[in-house]
């Protein structure tokens, strides 16, 4: 996409000279236009955004109080929408962060194709500009995000993003109204299969980035919250069915079939009373399972077919979880290590059952 058809967005909290500077840089790059939004600065900053306000092809927007960074974004989203017939949008930094170049790199990229694009920094140990408190921040959030919504961003908490105009009425719909919003637009973008692509950019640290106004404990805090929220709910479902399914399964195992002999199948061993108790635990757990996550867990209001999708999906963990945990209790001999046993193997289907859940027995609702 050419730059006269873009908007690079920035919004804006007590700049310094920087932000001017990186204005004037843009306007000389031929940008359709440049929008700054003043989120609530104190007075000594005003003229700063005047002269800005003059810069022509520059428009700023003012916040009486501040709102944070994700109402920032939200504001230029719907001046855009509602007063230009700009093509794309990219946001980017007011703390000096964020190069021309680089600007113009996401912009040669973006397309018409609905994604969002992310300018990413390189956070390997090959980067000694990195801050140590950054770099492993970051590196922990990729991880994490990888895990739970099974795409590798090198970058989780970059500024500099970029999207076409058909996605601004989505992206107004993400919430958070501070430094969580950019987390929650890659967690939006992850539930409604929007393609994320990352485009590396230099590293710029200033200052070791004393002028960011993001609170380290603060939000970290709801950015954590976010990302795991959905996860964390999904533990406190998994746990209640856990203990409903580990109360039959003892019961079963030790009272009722206690004195069932072992078999052999196909020259594998096998615990009868591991093959018979596991299924018909996990037939009272599972119903209870599958309606506090789709009411507590994921949230969903309506979602056709998923008690029909989490049967098909029940029944292939029960079936693998059972043979397995059938075919290893053979060779327990202490009751405390069939349920260390039945434990591990749940633990290890644990993630793997929230990902399909989340993604296809569960699916967020389109927009």
């Amino acid at each position: 996409m050419k730059a006269q058809d873009c908007c690079v967005l920035i919004p804006s909290l007590s700049p310094d000279e920087r932000l001017p500077q990186y204005v004037e840089e843009l306007l000389k790059a031929e940008y359709g236009l440049i929008l700054v939004v003043d989120d609530g600065s104190a007075e000594k900053y005003q003229p700063i955004f005047d002269r800005l306000a003059k810069m022509n092809g520059c428009h700023v927007l003012h916040h009486d109080v501040n709102h944070g960074k994700g109402q920032a974004l939200r504001t230029g989203f719907e001046y855009i929408l509602n007063h230009t017939k700009i093509q794309g949008i990219i946001t980017a930094d007011a703390d000096g962060q964020h190069t021309v170049p680089d600007t113009l790199k996401l912009t040669e990229t973006l397309s018409e194709k609905k994604e969002l694009i992310l300018g990413s920094r390189d956070f390997s140990g090959k980067n000694d500009q990195i801050p140590s408190k950054s770099r492993w921040g970051n590196r922990i959030t990729s991880c994490v995000f990888r895990v739970l919504y099974g795409q590798w961003l090198p970058d989780t908490q970059t500024g500099l993003r970029a999207f076409g105009r058909e996605l601004i009425p989505a992206m107004l719909k993400v919430s958070g109204d501070r430094f969580e919003y950019e987390m929650n637009q890659l967690i939006f973008c992850s539930n409604q299969k929007i393609p994320m692509t990352a485009v590396g950019i230099e590293t710029v640290y200033l200052d070791d980035n004393k002028s960011s106004h993001f609170h380290p404990v603060r939000d970290s805090i709801r950015i954590y919250k976010l990302l795991l929220g959905s996860f964390l709910r999904y533990s406190a479902a998994s746990i209640v069915s856990f203990l409903l399914d580990y109360l039959i399964l003892s019961l079963l195992m030790f009272w009722i079939f206690k004195d069932q002999p072992d078999i052999m199948f196909l020259g594998i061993p096998f615990s009868v009373k591991a093959l018979i108790a596991a299924p018909i635990a996990r037939l009272f757990s599972a119903p209870v399972n599958f309606l506090l996550n789709k009411n507590f867990a994921f949230q969903v209001k309506e979602s056709k077919g998923a008690a029909f999708r989490y049967f098909i999906l029940a029944l292939c963990s029960i079936v693998i979880t059972t043979l397995l945990f059938g075919w290893l209790d053979h060779f327990m001999n202490t009751p405390f290590l069939h349920i260390l046993l039945k434990v591990v193997i749940d633990v290890a289907m644990y993630v793997i059952n929230y990902r399909i859940q989340k993604a296809w027995v569960f699916p967020a609702e389109k927009v």
